[in-house]
């Protein structure tokens, strides 16, 4: 047996996870609940993960499964769903295509990308991997890509992690960019314009900022996510 605010709460973050591909925040928990303090909040959590409805996943932020419903919301007509965020070794869509598939879209990892020195571009569909649909803009295509290297771990981005990218040709100071250099190396790092020329810029001390010329930098694509496995 569920209290009023513990269904409202399975509720809410049901309903967002439908919506958006990922639980609110727990200010926004809080805010929506009209609560006090989120101790309140991390009260009614453990009480939902205690009697099986929702599971908190380790180390991921606003990682949250719903695990199943009360007959009360099932009755509203919610459905239990779980965004699946991992990769699959299903066949890829064809052309970088996006498949709906409840609040997450399918997208092909295309392969590895440097985050150090430059590898050879690559543009291969290896796998897919689910991605939250409010990462995306419906209007642009979107492809995946495995970092390969470190030199962008002081924001975060780590070896192994999949950025999601948004497929353009233009960047502006400071995006996080796919850009191709001398037409075969692809490398992911910020983009700024400096003194006539394009520097591409490492997030770890231990690289240094490239210098290039203009026509010696192609962007494929700006950053807009980030997908990381435990």
């Amino acid at each position: 047996m569920l209290t009023r605010k513990q269904i409202d709460l399975l509720k809410l973050i049901h309903t967002r996870m439908e919506k958006d591909g990922v639980a609110p925040s727990f200010d926004e928990m809080k805010d929506a609940l009209d609560l006090r303090s989120k101790s309140g909040i991390h009260r009614l959590i453990t009480a939902l993960e205690e009697r099986g409805f929702i599971r908190r996943l380790p180390h991921r932020a606003r990682a949250i499964e719903v695990l199943k419903l009360p007959d009360a919301l099932s009755r509203e007509g919610f459905v239990p769903q779980v965004l699946d965020g991992g990769v699959t070794d299903k066949p890829a869509p064809p052309a970088r295509s996006m498949a709906v598939e409840a609040s997450a879209m399918t997208l092909p990892i295309m392969g590895k990308i440097a985050a150090g020195t430059p590898i050879e571009a690559i543009s291969e569909v290896v796998r897919n991997v689910a991605v939250p649909g409010s990462m995306l803009d419906t209007r642009k295509q979107h492809y995946a890509l495995e970092v390969q290297g470190d030199s962008m771990i002081d924001l975060g981005i780590n070896d192994g992690d999949i950025v999601v990218i948004r497929e353009q040709d233009t960047a502006n100071n400071g995006d996080i960019v796919v850009a191709l250099v001398e037409g075969h190396e692809a490398t992911l790092k910020r983009f700024r314009r400096h003194n006539g020329m394009i520097a591409l810029e490492a997030a770890n001390p231990a690289y240094e900022t490239r210098l290039l010329r203009d026509d010696q930098v192609q962007v494929q694509g700006r950053l807009v996510g980030l997908i990381r496995s435990y």
